[in-house]
Order: C-alpha cells, then sequence, then structure tokens
C-alpha cells in the first residue's frame, strides 16, 4: 500500500525553521535574513525576519551573493571543458596570454591551489569601482603568487577573475552575457542578475557596540566580478542548488556537476572539517556532508548548502556585513529537515535484466585471506565490499573491453578485470596488481609470492 508524499512539512518542522531563522536575526543582529529549504526539488518552506514591521523580504527579492558567483563561473569553465574548447589541465597561459601567471592550470584556479594571492592590491577591491583595476594587471599586482602552484588550498579572489576572463576570451562575449545565456536563462533564472532589480535589500553594516546601521556601497565589481558580483533570490538558488545535486543536460551533465564536488586540493592543516572542488565548497556536518558555497559583499553576507543524500538544500541571505552566522544557519536548516523528516528512500527494484556471467562473479572472493563481496549494480557495474568491518571497497564502472574503472575510494581510477583459464572459468579478479581468489590464498590461482605447499595448519601441541 503506497500514498503520496506531500513536500509540506510538519508543523513543528516549520516552527523550528522559522525559529533558527528568528535567532540569527535577533542575535546577529541584522536588518533582514530571509531563508527557503527545498525538498525532493520542490520549495518546502520559506521564511524570513526584518527589524522593519511589515516589510520582511520573501523568496523574490534579491540579496547580493558575493563568492557563491564562483560557482556559476566555474560551471561556465566545465561547459567549456566539455565541449573540448580546454582541458583541465591546461596552463592558462595556453588560452590567456601574458598574465604572469601563466603556469597556473585552469584546475588550479578553479580549486584555488594555483598559488595566487587571496586578494588584490589595494584599496580593497570590495569597496571600491572596477574602474580601479581595468587591466587584469591591476588585479594581480606585481607580486600576484604567494605560494608555488599546486601545493595548497588559498582561496583566491583575483583566480576567479582570471577565469572570467578566460571565458570571455574563448565566447567572445561578455561574461555577464555568457552566464545570462548559458546558466540563468535555460534554468528559469530570472532574478539572478549582475545589477540589482528591484525589489532587492539594501546593504548595512551594524556598529560592533551599538544598535546603529551605516549603509553599504555596492559598487560594480569590473573584471572582479565573476569572483562575486552577482544578485539574486533565495527562489533561483534553490533552483540552482537543483542543478548541482542532480545537473541538467541544458547546463552540465550529472557526471560534471559531480565532478565538481570531488576534492581539488588538499585541506589546510589545521582545518578538517571540509574541502573544496571545483567551485564548490564541501564541509562535515555531524555526519552529513554539505555541498555549496558562501558569500559575503560589503553589506551582504549568503549561503547555500545542499545534502545530495538527504535531498534537501537551504538558502540563508542577509543584508549585514557581518553577524549571523549565515553559513551555519543554512547547515542547520538542512539539519532540521533532513533529521526530522527523513528522506523516504524509492522502491527497491530489480535489474532490468540478468546476465548470467556476470551473475556468476557474485559473492564471496578473498584478497588474501580477507572476505570480499562482488555486488552488481546498475548498467553492468559492480561494487567490491568488505564482508565485515571497514576496508577498501569501491564502485566500479563498466568499460567496453570487459573490464571496470573504479570511482571512488582507494580504488578510484584503477582497472578491475576477471583474469580466465584457457577453458573461460574465473581464476581471480586482478585490481590494480591485487589478486583477489575464491578461496583463501587459493593455490590454485597465480598467487603472486605462491602459496606454501603444506597449507593451512593448526599449532602442533
Amino acid at each position: 500500500m503506497t500514498s503520496p508524499v506531500s513536500e509540506t512539512l510538519l508543523p513543528g518542522t516549520r516552527r523550528a525553521l522559522l525559529h533558527r531563522v528568528a535567532t540569527a536575526q535577533t542575535e546577529g543582529r541584522a536588518p533582514s535574513v530571509v531563508a527557503a529549504v527545498q525538498r525532493g526539488g520542490q520549495i518546502a518552506w520559506s521564511g524570513a525576519r526584518s527589524c522593519v514591521e511589515g516589510h520582511a523580504p520573501d523568496d523574490d527579492t534579491q540579496f547580493r551573493i558575493g563568492s557563491l558567483t564562483k560557482t556559476f563561473t566555474a560551471v561556465l569553465v566545465l561547459r567549456l571543458r566539455d565541449e573540448g574548447l580546454l582541458g583541465l589541465d591546461d596552463p592558462l597561459e595556453k588560452h590567456l596570454p601574458g598574465t604572469g601567471v601563466g603556469e597556473v592550470t585552469v584546475f588550479q584556479l578553479l580549486g584555488h591551489s594555483g598559488g595566487l594571492a587571496a586578494e588584490t592590491p589595494a584599496p580593497w577591491w570590495e569597496r571600491t569601482p572596477g574602474s580601479t583595476r581595468p587591466e587584469l594587471a591591476d588585479v594581480l599586482g606585481g607580486q600576484p603568487l604567494v605560494h608555488p602552484a599546486g601545493r595548497r588550498h588559498h582561496y583566491s579572489n583575483p583566480g576567479y577573475t582570471l577565469l572570467g576572463s578566460l571565458v570571455e576570451k574563448l565566447r567572445a562575449d561578455t561574461w555577464s552575457e555568457v552566464l545570462r545565456r548559458e546558466i540563468l536563462e535555460p534554468l528559469g533564472m530570472d532574478r539572478t542578475t549582475a545589477q540589482p532589480r528591484a525589489p532587492h535589500a539594501g546593504g548595512w553594516a551594524v556598529h560592533p557596540w551599538a544598535d546603529v546601521m551605516l549603509p553599504e556601497p555596492a559598487e560594480d565589481l569590473g573584471l572582479m566580478a565573476p569572483a562575486g558580483q552577482l544578485w539574486s533570490t533565495t527562489a533561483d538558488l534553490l533552483r540552482f542548488a537543483l542543478f548541482l545535486a542532480k545537473g541538467d543536460d541544458r547546463v552540465l551533465s550529472a557526471s560534471s556537476v559531480e565532478e565538481m564536488r570531488a576534492p581539488a586540493a588538499p585541506s589546510e592543516a589545521d582545518d578538517w572539517s571540509g574541502n573544496y572542488g571545483l567551485g564548490l565548497q564541501a564541509v562535515r556536518r555531524g555526519n552529513r556532508t554539505l555541498l555549496g558555497h558562501t558569500g559575503s559583499l560589503p553589506g551582504f553576507l549568503a549561503a547555500l548548502w545542499f545534502s545530495v543524500e538527504d535531498d534537501v538544500a537551504a538558502v540563508v541571505l542577509a543584508n549585514a556585513t557581518s553577524g549571523p552566522m549565515i553559513g551555519e544557519v543554512a547547515a542547520d536548516l538542512v539539519r532540521i529537515v533532513a533529521d526530522a523528516e527523513p528522506r523516504i528512500p524509492e522502491p527497491w527494484r530489480p535489474l532490468p535484466e540478468v546476465d548470467e556471467e556476470l551473475l556468476a562473479l557474485t559473492g564471496l572472493w578473498y584478497w588474501g585471506a580477507r572476505p570480499q563481496t562482488l555486488v552488481l549494480t546498475a548498467d553492468r557495474g559492480v561494487e567490491l565490499r568488505p564482508l565485515s568491518g571497514p576496508g577498501r571497497g569501491a564502485r566500479f564502472r563498466a568499460c567496453p573491453d570487459g573490464t571496470w574503472t573504479g570511482l571512488n575510494g582507494y580504488y578510484a581510477g584503477e582497472t578491475l578485470r576477471v583474469v580466465r583459464s584457457a577453458d573461460g572459468t574465473p581464476t581471480h579478479l586482478d585490481l590494480g596488481s591485487f589478486v583477489f581468489t575464491r578461496e583463501p590464498y587459493d593455490p590454485a590461482s597465480a598467487m603472486p609470492g605462491g602459496v606454501d605447499e603444506g597449507g593451512w595448519r593448526g599449532l602442533p601441541e
């Protein structure tokens, strides 16, 4: 017996969400905070708090989203890669010569491991017009590299300026126009723009020691726009979150957005809470991985987090330079929904067809004396798992030549193949030179180092 699942949240869940947002606005002393949660691809809740009675923002009110803009820029670069116009390992010089940092690769720029400085030379770029830096040389300055390329993760705003210029060079159009045409229009994000459009919030700074406010300037960032220019709404950003979770072939395939989520560089030694992919942050909150990005510019704070496993996303926007811990608020909104109303799994269904040859490979295999299980998955894939306890498990994708390629964990990128005897009988599995046999240290298999002729034995009295 089945019943339709409504995306409307339970009253207790809705109250918990509102309480979290209200607490963030009050304790963070923000002029306004607006938030929304998406579950199963539908907006399940939205709410807001404001210091002005009767003027709380809604899901159509624009806020500036700061570095969330970088994720959009990364998508544009991945589109260029998927079209064959560049490779992620290409040095920047190949496509955008004359920058002085041409040895840095596209991949390193996307993942902030290119060694570039975090900010531009003075004056403070977020509070000055883009006309202050009319050329890339003005953005990079005389010493653009502060670390050797590829050695460590070091967040760089100028790095995303270079990526935006790369997009403009290969598309022969402005970054904002390419963005509108290739991402915003296909995804129906008509309230995401490079310049504010009413209704939009004004940006404010709140005095740290008194309950008074100061308006912040909203500059056009010029060349720095690909690092932080955009204005958007909670409704539009939830559309973007759904795309980042599932892909959309009109913009970027599911496999390419999954690639964006993979760590691109080691975390800093003192930060084990998360890492950075290709234009996407990943953080751990309890036993949950959240993906997305945070952003800030003078007068504004923004956060977008989604959990692929829970199929829940949250966006929180505020018009304050500092105050509410916006990233933590968004993470809490995901947690509240995912914990209070866990995702109902899809019904189990059998595979559409049976391949007897593959079916014969399933079951127990032994890596030396350690039991492993081989399980069939969709599309002729397989999964190798330890029979019990932790160990080296991985999913594998089927290849046309009859082998499999590892997709995750220790065996990511490694080749799994079946070794057969002259009559076609499988003798063992070969996985990156490791031998998996049907019996522990099977003497009938080509076991490296051989198997002692005396066989298994007990301890003599």
